[in-house]
């Protein structure tokens, strides 16, 4: 028979250990004594976007319409309570950290939140305060240590975005002498079960395994890749700066996606897009396979590019160890770049001339560098070298490299050498060090709150709208909503749809 192989016969013999393993633990559910248990459940999983994918269907309504990167919006209704035979108390939670319980919402971020609790049992409230360890960061929310008597519970209603209804939320937490676990809570007209919730629920759980086991050998379709997937060729280009994000996104789709080859050659943002342009204007089949990534907006004249906000990203002065300063004022900054001051000692450093090691006009770091910083276009050229005056009439030494690694490599080698990066780049660079403006530090956590000037939004422009189901359309939810956002804040950027970044990304 063609269903007969090994992985179907390992599959057989877990579903039958499935069963036997529920017949154990009815048995032994009815054996130990009653411990203290928090259960929780949820009672509402909805979707509320424009644009939300369900399974294979897609549903349209009419809510955030006008909200950037909210259009699938989802509501999740979490009932939490005691439903053990024993009190608990806030001491009772054995974690390490402040706060009692966690809730990981599967490639869902949590965007709001609103705690409520039945009539009678308003001494709750108090204990849902951020001094309390209520928070929630990216997927995960972060519950407070909540005493609660015999049958108290407390709900919470949780906005999140990024994903789609039915993805699996787990809570996790420690109780002394007790457990914390999924359950079904038991309704007035509801009569009480002859076995505890965490029995039927692991019955319930084990049963779906083999019944999934058993659907496994007569419907399993090896061949079709993960659901949001496409195949086909890819290439990134624009931004030298974004380009590690790039590839390490690369590599992780190509893995996760069978099928799909995507290459980055970044050669700066102004680049990309003029590339992307070009591409798109000889193209007879649409929106070509290429997106360029960009330090900042296009520049007019493009109208065809749609872009996509992806990420806030901060940059940095850097400035060689010979020269120990460590701040400068963002008007020093300029007189530095004008000619006005073209020695470290005017500015309490050694006596070392000043040699600007800039990127070449392709750069939308240097674009950003200008417009945020200078105020204006950086001086002309004068050196190959980088270190000698090819014009004896020019105010400054300033030379023009192709790249972010060339200006760091160069700056942490010549004494006196002043450049910019991103700011991971410049990250525990062996021979240069960071340089703050105006007293602020180049941060990604303080981007919103401190007076930093050089950030910039991380733009990924396409031609058009690419097909809802080529490679492009599919790499780029991959990279704003999909798993490319650990990797984003892996390498020092604030992706725009988490809540800080939405505020950033929608103010500039």
């Amino acid at each position: 028979m063609e269903w007969v192989s090994a992985e179907n016969i390992v599959a057989l013999g877990t579903a039958v250990l499935g069963i036997l393993a529920s017949a154990g633990v009815l048995w032994y559910e009815r054996r130990i004594p009653s411990r203290k248990r928090i259960g929780y459940r949820i009672q509402l999983d909805t979707p509320i976007g424009s644009n939300v994918r369900n399974g294979r269907s897609t549903i349209r309504l009419g809510l955030f319409n006008d909200t950037p990167d909210m259009s699938d919006g989802t509501l999740v209704l979490l009932r939490i309570e005691n439903d053990g035979s024993q009190s608990i108390a806030d001491n009772d939670y054995t974690g390490r950290e402040l706060h009692g319980l966690t809730v990981d919402f599967t490639d869902r971020f949590v965007r709001g939140l609103a705690v409520t609790q039945p009539s009678g049992a308003d001494h709750l409230a108090e204990h849902f305060t951020p001094a309390a360890g209520l928070r929630f960061v990216g997927n995960t929310l972060y519950i407070p240590r909540v005493p609660l008597n015999h049958g108290e519970h407390f709900k919470l209603l949780v906005l999140l975005s990024g994903g789609p209804v039915g993805c699996e939320v787990r809570i996790t937490g420690g109780i002394r002498d007790g457990e914390v676990m999924p359950n079904r809570a038991i309704l007035p007209d509801d009569k009480t079960p002859l076995f505890s919730t965490a029995a039927r629920n692991i019955t319930v759980l084990l049963t779906a395994c083999v019944v999934a086991l058993a659907a496994i050998i007569v419907v399993r379709d090896d061949t079709r890749p993960p659901i949001g997937c496409a195949k086909g060729e890819l290439t990134i280009t624009g931004s030298t700066a974004f380009a590690p994000v790039a590839r390490e996104l690369a590599k992780k789709y190509e893995k996760d996606c069978a099928g799909s080859k995507i290459t980055v050659d970044a050669h700066g943002s102004a680049a990309g897009i003029r590339e992307l342009a070009e591409r798109g204007e000889q193209s007879d089949k649409g929106s070509p396979p290429l997106i360029a990534l960009s330090d900042g907006p296009k520049p007019g004249g493009f109208a065809q590019l749609r872009e996509n906000r992806v990420a806030v990203s901060a940059f940095a002065l850097l400035v060689n160890d010979k020269v120990p300063v460590k701040n400068l004022a963002l008007d020093d900054v300029r007189r530095i770049y004008d000619g006005e001051i073209t020695d470290w000692s005017e500015l309490g450093g050694p006596p070392l001339g000043i040699l600007l090691v800039s990127r070449d006009a392709n750069s939308g770091t240097r674009e950003v560098f200008q417009r945020r910083v200078l105020g204006r276009n950086e001086p002309a050229n004068s050196s190959r070298d980088c270190l000698h005056k090819d014009d004896p009439r020019a105010k400054v030494v300033r030379c023009e490299l192709d790249s972010t690694e060339q200006v760091l490599a160069t700056v942490a080698r010549l004494p006196g050498a002043i450049g910019y990066s991103e700011l991971r780049g410049g990250a525990g660079l062996k021979g240069a060090h960071r340089l703050d403006i105006d007293g602020e530090a180049p941060s990604v956590e303080t981007i919103g709150a401190s007076a930093y000037p050089y950030r910039e939004i991380e733009y990924a422009y396409t031609y058009g709208r690419p097909p809802a189901d080529s490679l492009a359309s599919s790499f780029l939810n991959y990279m704003r909503l999909g798993g490319g956002q650990d990797v984003i804040t892996t390498h020092g950027h604030l992706p725009c749809v988490t809540p800080k970044g939405l505020r950033v990304c929608g103010e500039e």
